[in-house]
């Protein structure tokens, strides 16, 4: 599982016109789903994303996370992050979940951040969505789950 964490003041993502999650000071994470991802990919990102320090403390120091601060989660789903380049002009997304498996983590991972504790609004999976992003900082960190960068 792979994701795209930004620090946001705000962000927003629309549907055709309609705006269908839309949050205030947090993180939006973009979110891409292998093939072989499993519960154990999906548990350790929410974990690492939940408890990132990547807000600043009194003293301007990346030192408080997402639930510290008490900020909001905009996760959108994003099979690109799978997108392989190194061949070609055109990415290959053989390392990506299916559509069925990626939809179920995906609904999973939601759901586990929420059990943290968090305020979550999603995208609408497999749909054309604009995404908007104030991004704070900037602030962007690249995830993992199977710690390959």
């Amino acid at each position: 599982m792979r994701a795209v964490v930004q620090r946001v003041t705000s962000s927003k993502v629309t549907v055709e016109g309609v705006t269908v999650g839309e949050i205030g000071k947090g993180l939006t994470v973009l979110l891409g789903v292998g093939a072989d991802d499993t519960d154990k990919d999906l548990e350790y990102l929410a974990d690492k994303i939940v408890n990132l320090r990547i807000f600043e403390d009194e003293n301007g120091k990346m030192n408080l996370s997402l639930k510290d601060v008490g900020g909001e989660l905009l996760v959108i789903s994003q099979f690109t992050l799978y997108g392989d380049c190194r061949k070609g002009k055109r990415p290959s997304f053989d390392k990506a979940a299916g559509a069925n498996k990626a939809q179920e983590l995906y609904e999973r991972f939601v759901a586990a951040c929420r059990d943290l504790g968090l305020k979550v609004e999603t995208g609408k999976f497999q749909a054309e969505m604009m995404v908007e992003i104030n991004n704070n900082g900037p602030v962007t960190i690249l995830l993992d789950s199977k710690k390959e960068f």
